[in-house]
């Protein structure tokens, strides 16, 4: 633990981290953004597998969100950018955090997939000497992207023999295949801030990138951070936009070692706080045993009051959904129906900075709430409302959740 975690300097209860999800999460009406970007610096970064989720998240935070809005910050202005980072997991950074998130956690992962694919593709038989031959298809690859270029994985494929390939997978099982090489070259070079996804080919709802050199779209190179620096800048925002949390949870966040989180709350001065539950009395004692420490920074100490009633309707893998490992303050017991087996969360329904249900989809393009309790008379007004909310954003667009919860496919199956 930190050399400043001794002696916590106050007690935040569940009731507090509630209030603070509504607020800082811009989950809550009176705290929701006025432009996309606003919205995905404040509470970092946006989930990016599910191409749909991006859309979703920003909807839910930002005042009277169109498609356009995100496409503009994306593809025309790229104040926003797409970017492998966390968990080996996309995201959307804003621009300015994209230095961080490069050294602090993308390069880490780079570091990963370089290795593994020189071992596959040696073990497969492909190549004798696998880091040679991924050396000279990087290099093909940024030679023929350095002038802006965009295009896709095929089209690279076609263009560059070396991407050319594949390595078999499960054989003699039901689910056994081919994963071609190429898009894996392409993972790693994008996971070292070298290439990125350009402009998407696809609607809003799928995700069809052509692939072009950092440094040509966005004009200039990343920064260069180092990895103590990269992941402070990421730890500090994490903790003014999902604090107070514990280590466990910057961890499980970052993708990291709890070296480097220890490491980094020591460099940004984070102060520890004891976390506790709805029991406490919320009166500066802690009750019972075993609060948790968790981190604020030290300008965040002061006490967060409740926003007005607040409904929400979240994506699958919304970052406030996935934002902590330890959820119980605002999951409860819900994580069996509302997570899958690899630790995804499905769309959720939320009252008063508590997951209480799920929605889906009706077949005819209508959002269904999937309670699993009773909010009150007044959650359901408020969620019925935000489900006729988005049914109207929507405007008929079917969404394929390629994480749906275990709730959704238990009801789709009646």
């Amino acid at each position: 633990m930190p050399a400043n975690a001794e002696r916590p300097a106050r007690v935040v209860s569940a009731q507090e981290r509630r209030a603070r999800l509504g607020r800082r999460q811009l989950l809550a009406p009176e705290a929701r953004a006025a432009t996309v970007e606003q919205a995905t610096e404040r509470i970092v970064c946006l989930h990016a597998t599910d191409p749909a989720t991006v859309y979703l998240s920003a909807w839910a935070r930002v005042e009277a969100l169109r498609v356009t809005d995100l496409e503009r910050a994306l593809y025309a202005d790229r104040s926003l950018v797409k970017h492998m980072a966390m968990r080996r997991t996309l995201f959307v950074f804003p621009r300015a955090t994209m230095p961080d998130a490069q050294a602090g956690a993308s390069a880490r992962v780079a570091d990963v997939e370089r290795r593994r694919l020189i071992a596959d593709v040696e073990r497969a038989g492909l190549k004798r000497d696998g880091a040679r031959w991924l050396r000279e298809g990087c290099t093909a690859v940024l030679a023929t992207l350095a002038d802006g270029r965009e295009l896709s994985s095929t089209e690279l494929r076609d263009e560059l023999p070396l991407l050319e390939g594949s390595i078999s997978y499960g054989e003699g099982k039901s689910w056994a295949g081919k994963m071609p090489i190429g898009p894996r070259v392409l993972t790693v070079l994008s996971a070292e801030g070298l290439i990125v996804r350009a402009s998407n080919v696809g609607g809003w709802t799928s995700s069809r990138p052509r692939w072009t050199a950092m440094g040509a779209w966005l004009g200039e190179e990343l920064a260069p951070r180092t990895a103590q620096q990269g992941v402070a800048g990421l730890v500090e925002r994490w903790l003014r936009a999902f604090g107070p949390g514990t280590e466990a949870d910057l961890k499980w966040w970052l993708g990291g070692t709890l070296r480097a989180v220890r490491a980094a709350l020591v460099e940004i001065g984070a102060v520890p706080v004891a976390l506790v539950g709805d029991d406490s009395a919320g009166d500066g004692t802690v009750r019972g045993r075993g609060a948790a420490t968790g981190w604020l920074m030290p300008d965040d100490l002061d006490p967060v009051a409740a926003p007005a009633p607040w409904a929400a309707l979240l994506p699958p893998l919304d970052p406030t959904t996935m934002g902590w490992t330890e959820r119980d303050f605002y999951l409860g017991s819900y994580r069996p129906q509302l997570f899958d087996s690899a630790g995804n969360a499905g769309p959720t329904a939320w009252w008063e900075g508590r997951i209480v249900g799920g929605w889906r989809q009706r077949e005819d393009g209508s959002v269904e709430l999937q309670l699993l309790e009773d909010p009150g008379d007044d959650g359901r007004r408020a969620l019925d409302a935000e489900a006729a909310r988005l049914t109207a954003w929507l405007e008929g667009v079917r969404l394929l959740p390629r994480f749906p919860s275990p709730l959704s496919k238990a009801l789709a199956e009646r």
